[in-house]
């Protein structure tokens, strides 16, 4: 029985790789049809559709998510200026924002920051939230790993981590 249930399992990560596979391969070719000051919001909505969240910017620009987790491995983050046309498109799931990401911090900032997570977790006996994201740490599948932000009961940050993808370690 349990080999029938690692090759569902199997089967499922295979499924989920492809259909993220598809993703980045639409997201390059939307991304390339983009150009920083001159494609319009109609532009950047008719190639990645309506956003996960709509964020204020400062100067009257907005910030439009999109959110490719739990199967992809990026979030964008896409800003519309006042005029608007795009002015800047971020790839926001790196080492470089995750380093930006500090003890206190408010869960709204993280997630203005990260985009939508894969998974939230509440561990109620240690009074704790985990946020994980999904991202590539390389070029390669087996650079898949994941990054938590634990919340205290207060949804401020208490701590940061980044482990190897449980999903790809369950399946080898």
């Amino acid at each position: 029985m349990r080999g029938l249930t690692d090759a569902v399992r199997h089967g499922c990560l295979i499924v989920l790789l492809a259909v993220a596979s598809m993703l980045v391969a639409c997201d390059v070719k939307n991304i390339s049809e983009l150009e920083e000051g001159v494609s319009t919001e109609a532009d950047v909505r008719e190639r990645f559709g309506t956003p996960e969240a709509v964020w204020e910017g400062e100067d009257g620009a907005q910030i439009y998510e999109y959110n490719r987790q739990p199967a992809g491995h990026v979030n964008y983050m896409i800003t519309i200026g006042p005029d608007g046309r795009m002015s800047a498109l971020r790839q926001v799931l790196t080492e470089r924002n995750f380093a930006r990401v500090l003890p206190g911090m408010a869960m709204e900032e993280v997630r203005r920051m990260l985009g939508k997570p894969m998974k939230i977790t509440t561990y109620a006996l240690k009074r704790e939230t985990h946020y994980d994201w999904r991202y590539m740490d390389g070029n390669n599948q087996s650079d898949s790993k994941v990054f938590t932000v634990v919340f205290d009961p207060d949804l401020r940050v208490i701590r940061t981590m980044s482990v190897p993808d449980p999903d790809l370690e369950r399946n080898r």
